[in-house]
């Protein structure tokens, strides 16, 4: 059994209170994560606070090392950490799994350790010189969800460690052991109070509300739902900071007239059903062109039954469980509404414990809860259409403005229907592949603020302009 600390100052924590972290695919036991209280948190930030004077005076260069350290520390005990994502999430070790997981928060820290914000010479001349630079805003109070818990800390911490700011990190309570060891490991090349944790149960304890609200916290990053989200924002306003909110999404696959099913079966799959489809920028409706609906529901088929689902420690399996019950009976709920009005063409019915099969639904329209609700798991909804502009239109019609996808074979056709979708990252012919060049974020309930990038990484500062 794993037991879990917080690691504030440098040091592992003890607290009187520990609650139960299970596995989703067995439901077993797996370990104990702090229940941390409001004195932890507080400790935790005085120390980051303290950490911030001599941090945010290190070189661009010194920092970059210590990035490149962190990416390097994860590499050698990627493995451990993946088989912890597993059992605490779901997700299996193998294809888009815990492994993949683990190495993209490898290539994710690279990349950010490569990144930097040079002071920029607004002007020289006998009038005036003025230089605009990059000032880190103190401490960063990180909120990370429970489906990629090592992926996402990474997003969170090192582009605010790389711009000289240092960290408060609280997982979700359904995920926490990972991210509360990656933490412990990350401390090993660090120095003490740069990067603190605190964890608790979100119930008899809410460390994350009283981050929001915390008055030497300058900014809060959090990755989770809307509603969540907006509770952020509400807490954060009444101390002025600065917020970056990745939140959920709905997004919408069009796949236009001219597509080849065959070809772009396996692609719309996984983009959908990665991670079983508990992933925020992962399809979540499905429209299709009438001329070829029924062959890429059958290609659909085909390769969804070639895909198996199990316990992700095993090597064989490929999707695994949802990862809690909450999710589960959103899910379940959502596609027992639908056998209403559509077609379940694969899948439907929930098997054992949290496993619920990948499941494919046709006849539905907007309007319907399946399509308008963000399900967050294995349960696709396929939606015929016959006018391109109304496809457009339906794709659109959502609070939600994550990301985005359109399929054909004429790519600048497909990029111009893309460029009409109101989403903050749309692919052509693939859907929600992120790289750490691109920037990443929302439009409309999906939040603000983006990610990675150079353009990421100006959300952790502030602007200063000298003049003399």
């Amino acid at each position: 059994m794993i037991e879990s600390r917080m690691t504030i100052g440098g040091r592992t924590r003890e607290v009187a209170d520990y609650f139960s972290v299970r596995n989703p695919a067995t439901n077993e036991l797996l370990g104990l994560a702090p229940n941390g209280s409001q004195s932890d948190l507080d400790a935790a930030v005085a120390s980051a606070h303290l950490a911030f004077g001599s941090w945010s005076r290190r070189t661009d260069e010194e920092l970059r090392e210590f990035c490149i350290a962190i990416a390097k520390k994860i590499y050698m005990h990627s493995e451990e950490l993946a088989r912890i994502v597993t059992q605490e999430q779901g997700k299996p070790l193998n294809g888009f799994g815990s492994r993949w997981e683990l190495a993209g928060a490898v290539a994710w820290a690279t990349a950010t350790a490569d990144l930097s914000l040079p002071s920029r010479l607004l002007q020289a001349n006998e009038q005036a010189t003025i230089e605009l630079s990059y000032k880190p805003l103190g401490v960063v109070g990180s909120i990370t969800p429970w489906n990629f818990p090592v992926l996402i800390a990474i997003w969170h911490i090192l582009p605010a460690l790389r711009t000289g700011n240092t960290v408060v990190i609280k997982p979700s309570p359904y995920a926490p052991l990972a991210a509360l060891r990656l933490v412990e490991l990350l401390n090993e090349v660090l120095p003490e109070g740069v990067l603190n944790s605190v964890s608790c149960n979100d119930r008899t304890s809410n460390l994350g509300a009283a981050m929001s609200s915390d008055l030497v916290i300058r900014k809060v990053v959090f990755t989770g739902s809307c509603a969540t989200g907006q509770r952020v924002m509400q807490s954060a306003a009444l101390t002025m900071k600065r917020l970056t909110l990745e939140l959920g999404g709905n997004d919408a696959g069009i796949v236009l007239a001219d597509a080849d099913p065959k070809d772009i079966a396996e692609n719309l799959f996984w983009g959908a059903f990665i991670n079983s489809g508990q992933t925020c920028a992962a399809m979540k409706r499905l429209y299709v062109h009438e001329r070829i609906h029924d062959d890429v529901c059958e290609e659909l088929v085909s390769i969804a039954k070639q895909i198996p689902m199990g316990n992700g420690l095993s090597e064989y399996y490929l999707l695994g469980p949802v990862q809690n019950r909450v999710q589960f009976d959103k899910v379940d709920r959502l596609v027992e509404a639908a056998k209403k009005k559509g077609e379940v063409i694969l899948g439907g019915a929930a098997d054992d414990g949290l496993f619920f099969p990948a499941t494919l639904v046709c006849g539905l329209e907007n309007g319907d809860a399946l399509v308008d609700e963000e399900q967050f798991g294995p349960a696709l909804p396929i939606i015929r259409f016959s006018d391109e502009e109304a496809a457009i239109r339906a794709a659109n019609d959502s609070r939600n403005g994550l990301g985005g996808s359109v399929w054909s074979r004429d790519i600048e056709h497909a990029r111009a229907v893309a460029r009409r979708l109101e989403c903050g990252s749309v692919w052509v012919n693939r859907h929600g592949l992120l790289q750490p060049n691109a920037p990443f974020g929302g439009t409309k309930s999906s939040g603000f603020g983006v990610a990675f990038a150079s353009e990421g990484l100006r959300e952790y500062t502030d602007i200063q302009v000298l003049h003399s």
